[in-house]
């Protein structure tokens, strides 16, 4: 049976999901923040089959969030390196880290610590206003329609019900 695939829908969130919504690839991604680069070391470190690890390895370098790099030939072998789009993910992944550390962390304490090289100190994710770096909560914000959303569905009900369809100030991707 074939995924519905979320890449077209008018949703930042789905299609993020689109790429990086099966378990593998967010643990891929992991990886290579912690320094593998290479794919035996990936199968190793997690155990995960090698038509699986390809299809994921593949589908990160032709989405640009990682580079090849080879550094043996006969056989071919390769490095995998984060691209600029592929390092942009890491709040992703210490926000899932932070929540995971606060909701699911065994009795004994957190599995892994994050640690601010630049401070020197332990951290946690912490997602904050990028106007007034207060922390951002569910219930102190609010959905809008913005720029890239479809015309021709802002007229459904289900829009209206969901998001503030407004005049809002035009922020693009360049503005984030």
């Amino acid at each position: 049976m074939k995924r519905t695939s979320f890449e077209r829908w008018p949703c930042s969130i789905a299609r993020t999901m689109d790429l990086v919504g099966d378990a593998w690839t967010p643990l891929v991604l992991r990886e290579v923040f912690y320094g593998t680069t290479r794919f035996d070391d990936f199968q190793h470190t997690l155990g995960i089959a090698r038509n699986t690890l390809t299809d994921r390895l593949r589908r990160l370098v032709d989405e640009e969030m990682l580079t090849k790099r080879r550094y043996q030939e006969k056989p071919d072998r390769y490095d995998y390196e984060l691209t600029d789009k592929g390092r942009d993910f890491f709040p992703v992944l210490a926000a899932m880290n932070a929540w995971g550390d606060k909701w699911m962390a065994d009795p004994a304490g957190v599995p892994v610590v994050l640690h601010h090289q630049t401070c020197g100190h332990d951290t946690v994710a912490k997602v904050v206003c990028a106007e007034c770096d207060e922390p951002l909560r569910s219930d102190e914000v609010t959905a809008r329609v913005g720029p890239g959303y479809p015309a021709h569905l802002i007229a459904h009900a289900s829009v209206g019900d969901r998001f503030t369809v407004a005049d809002a100030p035009v922020r693009t991707p360049a503005d984030l």
